[in-house]
């Protein structure tokens, strides 16, 4: 007969218990009460989308967060609600292991602003269109002129050259979208415009023109001329 192996019997009740012990942390853990709810929000813009709007959307109708039950919450509708919002472009949605319901909020980065008749609404750095909003006006270039899918793609990669450059996103203030696909701009501190021609060799227009202008503003001879010509080569040519 063999002899009971007590060591082994020790490690199944031991491990034993400590299923049991691991399922009641569980369970008491889900059934837990929320202590608040927490919005943090990333990157450097500011907020188009306030804390409560968010809080809103993560608390459904409006209820006290302290009588919703861990168990209760389905994070990933959580986040599908909070991504579908027109100003936010990428959420993560969680639980602290102290009871804190945390959203971490990235929102869209506008670099455009389009005058459409009536309406006006931001383009965002992924060439998609976002809503104005109520609580802060971003500083970027007004584009007047017709968008359309044709031209869509090479404008948003345009207004992220401009977003992206210190120099061309404190003085290009205003992009006009010509009938025959050519764009005209306007700068900030000067009077004259812009003839940028199509949507072409875009960063090699723009390197001419910083060039031209660093060594322009030198002599102010700026302050002389009513048009700047970047469609040409290796050259530009102005205009008094």
């Amino acid at each position: 007969m063999k002899l009971i192996n007590w060591t082994n019997i020790r490690f199944i009740l031991m491990f034993s218990l400590v299923i049991f012990l691991f399922s009641f942390t569980s369970k008491r853990n889900e059934s837990r009460k929320l202590s608040k709810s927490v919005i943090i929000f990333v990157g450097d813009n500011a907020p188009f989308v306030n804390q409560e709007t968010v809080n809103k959307l993560l608390i459904e109708n409006n209820r006290d967060v302290k009588s919703i039950g861990k168990d209760k919450l389905d994070l990933n509708k959580l986040e599908k609600a909070l991504n579908a919002q027109e100003m936010i472009e990428k959420s993560e949605v969680f639980v602290s292991v102290d009871g804190v319901l945390k959203a971490i909020v990235k929102q869209k980065t506008p670099v455009a602003r389009v005058f459409d008749g009536d309406n006006s609404f931001y383009i965002d750095y992924k060439g998609n269109t976002m809503p104005l909003s109520t609580n802060f006006t971003a500083r970027v270039p007004l584009v007047s002129g017709e968008i359309n899918k044709k031209n869509g793609g090479d404008l948003a990669e345009l207004f992220r050259i401009i977003h992206d450059d210190e120099f061309l996103k404190k003085n290009i203030i205003a992009v006009q979208v010509m009938p025959n696909g050519s764009l005209k701009m306007l700068n900030r501190n000067f009077n004259y415009q812009i003839d940028f021609g199509g949507t072409v060799r875009m960063k090699a227009k723009f390197n001419n023109y910083k060039a031209f202008f660093q060594k322009a503003v030198l002599d102010s001879s700026l302050y002389k001329y009513k048009i700047i010509d970047l469609r040409f080569s290796q050259q530009v040519v102005c205009t008094k």
